[in-house]
């Protein structure tokens, strides 16, 4: 089976550095998980006067913000400050623009998912390494966590695949599934809790009215949306799931899981369906999107269906219809998902807690559904001949993610596990029920869940466990220092700010690039507060966190103070 994109730099022959070269084997702070918050931390820890050591499993810092996610999903980008806004505004200056801070998005037809931050995958990359290598950040790759170390409550060293080991003062687990945290002993959860737990409505089995599957849809505009904003790649039709239309008994069509419908609300396991995130182009050296192998069209039979329920409803068709796609420099596009796009739901759940090389056997799956897919809208006669020409103007980029053919390195986890603390975040405080105490940073985006499970009920397919709403009219909220925190009890100096502790639902708000970016920025903060003050990450003063946190230009408050003029 062919290892894919986010594997790719696991693989790879590291440079050994001689004895001579050989980094120290302790550090004020180690940061685990070379993402767009795991660079943001090391970077504001070495920024402090600490020794600083962030490592990377794979072979590419940045995660999903220079690995496909180049159309960044930001909320209000006035709740965005620190050296979040400082990447940011770095990255676009690349291109010669600048960004305006003060100034919310302007929402027209649908959801604002950034304009201004559509950059290229590469570009973003550098960035991170820059800014990393100009702080005196030492950048470990390829070091894969074995385990952790502890003397009672508190980490001591981590060890590593290779036979290395780190040992450290605080340490901070900067993953999007939470590896460090899990190997620590620290509580968490993969589970939907469902609505009673926290007093939740959107939480457990969830079934949203806006998706529900039926006829006689609007038929979408020239841009793409109909009336009201919804998309053309993002609506369902009542579609038979079986081999032989309306005979159970010849089983599911591929792309269809097994499963009962549950009752909404119920917990239930399963977490948001992953995706790559492709960055294409038009251009004149593109690269062709080479099919999986054994690749087998019956595989997207309930593709087919979708394409006819469509046509009857009276669709114009193009390729907008299986990913939405927004424009980047240099003839490239990004690629977002769709009702039948990139995402393959119930592939991924054990994704969270799996080992490394299982990892690159889910990713793989993925990566062969979608190729499969694309090669089926580009030359499946079924396909209509505006889809399959308007595929052909597209290939994977010749100068992005060069070491892997084109295709990204990272696979877009949009939910791993998350820490159980004495602190969780809940709706109550993404829809401005609860305030957060000792807020860390804002989150704003709307409560946008990816399907979990593409499932049979009331006799058609139906997507179960997506959400895409707001937050009841609520601005941004505060994200409580808390939940970056474990309990006392199973780790003092280890703070966790992409796996941190909220529910699935309020996940689903806070999980942004940029909000994530912004809670390791305060958690090396803190870590270097503890370090200074010979405390535990859970002792630290929060009135000398927050004078810090805003000298350095995070925002924690909302609505903003406002400015003399």
């Amino acid at each position: 089976m062919k290892l894919c994109g986010w594997f790719v730099g696991l693989l790879l022959v590291a440079t050994q550095l001689s004895a001579a070269e050989a980094p120290p084997a302790r550090y004020d702070v180690v940061v685990y998980g070379g993402t767009s918050g795991g660079v943001m931390a090391a970077v504001q820890a070495a920024r402090m006067g600490k020794s600083v050591a962030l490592i990377e499993p794979g072979a590419h810092l940045g995660g999903m913000t220079s690995g496909g996610l180049s159309a960044v999903d930001i909320g209000d980008p006035r709740s965005i400050g620190g050296v979040t806004r400082e990447y940011f505004t770095r990255l676009v200056a690349r291109y010669g623009k600048e960004l305006n801070w003060d100034q919310p998005f302007k929402k027209g037809s649908g959801p604002a998912t950034g304009g201004a931050y559509s950059i290229e995958p590469h570009v973003a990359e550098r960035v991170f390494d820059d800014m990393a290598r100009e702080a005196g950040v030492t950048v470990l790759r390829n070091l894969r966590l074995k385990a952790v170390h502890k003397s009672g409550a508190r980490i001591d060293e981590l060890s590593f695949e290779d036979g290395s080991a780190i040992g450290g003062k605080v340490f901070i687990d900067t993953t999007y599934e939470g590896d460090l945290m899990a190997a620590a002993g620290v509580e968490y959860t993969l589970l939907r809790e469902g609505n009673a737990k926290y007093g939740e409505k959107f939480n457990g089995i969830y079934y949203s009215p806006g998706y529900k599957p039926r006829l006689n849809h609007k038929v979408p505009g020239a841009n793409g949306r109909v009336a009201g904003g919804q998309g053309a790649w993002d609506r369902d039709f009542p579609l038979d799931p079986y081999v032989v239309p309306g005979d159970p008994s010849s089983g599911l069509l591929p792309l269809v899981q097994a499963g009962e419908p549950g009752v909404p609300g119920d917990p239930a396991t399963g977490i948001q369906a992953y995706c790559f995130r492709l960055c294409l182009t038009t251009a004149a050296d593109r690269l062709p999107i080479e099919p999986p192998p054994n690749y087998d069209a019956k595989q997207y039979e309930l593709v087919v269906r979708f394409i006819k329920a469509c046509l009857a409803n009276g669709d114009d068709m193009d390729l907008r219809w299986f990913s939405k796609h927004d424009p980047l420099p240099n003839d490239k596009w990004d690629f977002n998902t769709a009702t039948f796009g990139g995402n393959l739901p119930g592939a991924n759940w054990g994704w969270p807690e799996a080992s490394y090389d299982e990892r690159a056997v889910i990713a793989s799956q993925i990566e062969n559904y979608h190729r499969g897919l694309l090669y089926f809208l580009l030359n499946d006669p079924r396909v209509p001949k505006k889809v399959r020409d308007d595929m052909r103007r597209f290939g994977l980029p010749s100068d992005e993610f060069t070491d892997n053919g084109g295709w990204p390195h990272q696979i877009y986890i949009r939910e791993g596990r998350r820490m159980v603390s004495d602190f969780v975040m809940t709706e109550h405080h993404t829809f401005g029920r609860k305030i957060a105490p000792q807020s860390i940073g804002l989150g704003s985006y709307g409560t946008d869940t990816h399907e979990i499970r593409r499932i049979v009920k009331d006799g058609v397919v139906a997507r179960e466990g997506k959400t895409a709403t707001g937050r009841g009219g609520f601005g941004p909220y505060q994200i409580g220092y808390a939940a970056i925190i474990p309990k006392a009890a199973e780790c003092n100096n280890l703070l966790v700010t992409f796996a941190l502790s909220a529910s699935h639902t309020a996940f689903s708000s806070i999980r942004m690039e940029p909000v994530l970016m912004v809670t390791s920025q305060s958690a090396a903060t803190a870590a270097c507060i503890a370090i200074d003050d010979d405390v535990s990450v859970g002792q630290v003063d929060y009135e000398k966190l927050k004078k810090r946190l805003l000298a350095d230009g995070q925002i924690l408050t909302w609505p903003l103070p406002k400015t003399k003029k």
